[in-house]
């Protein structure tokens, strides 16, 4: 998304290689929310963490996930998401190769920029 433009292409805008299978890139964000793409290879972890000032919506675009929040785990697939309020505890696991979260951020996370 170039800084002066309200639209995102998506093959105008490079992935950012985060390392351990996984990569992102920004889709969009305003000072109170922002969206983001992530993609996983098969086996990829995203550790499991909390955010301490951000509450999170994960919406999985492709693939498949195994997903613990708050203690609870569950597997989601393509049209799936799960939410994660502020200080709750999160991670997933991708079952598949190229599974992609979209995820939702509010507010916009500033150390993404």
């Amino acid at each position: 998304m170039a800084p002066d433009s309200p639209f995102f292409i998506h093959a105008d805008s490079p992935w950012t290689d985060l390392g351990g299978g996984i990569r992102r890139k920004i889709v969009g964000h305003t000072p109170e929310l922002m969206s983001v793409l992530v993609q996983f290879d098969q086996g990829a972890v995203g550790t499991p963490h909390v955010h301490d000032a951000h509450d999170q919506i994960a919406y999985v675009v492709s693939g498949a996930f195994e997903c613990e929040v708050d203690g609870q785990r569950c597997v989601l697939r393509s049209g799936d998401a799960f939410v994660a309020p502020r200080l709750i505890h999160h991670g997933v696991v991708a079952l598949e190769p190229g599974s992609t979260l979209l995820d939702q951020f509010s507010p916009r996370r500033d150390d993404y920029l």
